[in-house]
């Protein structure tokens, strides 16, 4: 018996996708890091998923802006994923990204720390 692949759910869906339409043309992310991202931004997420997510809903997103850790496009869709990713100039390395040249550095927005509550101490 096969399992049947569970269901993502929708607000993860649309945090990853948020995600990935922010990395900039020239640039690229992992699935991993996007994960990364996902559980800081949203409480939950795994490379798995945002495999899962890209795979069912990427056509709405610059979906050829996300590979693998190693640099390589995903294999369903190499050919097309690198004509993309050349066309927009992203740094490649034989048939990988170049991920020291093109990996996309995402801002978190951080709430800024008020220290006029805190006490110094002088010692």
């Amino acid at each position: 018996m096969v399992p049947t692949p569970r269901a993502v759910a929708p607000d993860l869906v649309e945090c990853v996708l948020d995600l990935a339409a922010e990395v900039p043309p020239g640039r690229v992310t992992t699935y991993g890091r996007l994960a990364v991202e996902a559980r800081l931004r949203c409480g939950r997420g795994s490379a798995r998923q945002v495999g899962r997510i890209m795979a069912l809903h990427g056509d709405q997103v610059p979906w050829w802006r996300v590979v693998t850790a190693s640099g390589a496009p995903a294999e369903r869709v190499a050919t097309r994923q690198l004509e993309r990713l050349r066309a927009e100039g992203v740094a490649l390395r034989g048939a990988r990204v170049d991920l020291g040249a093109a990996l996309h550095a995402f801002v978190l927005d951080v709430v800024p720390h008020d220290h006029e509550d805190e006490e110094v101490d002088d010692a």
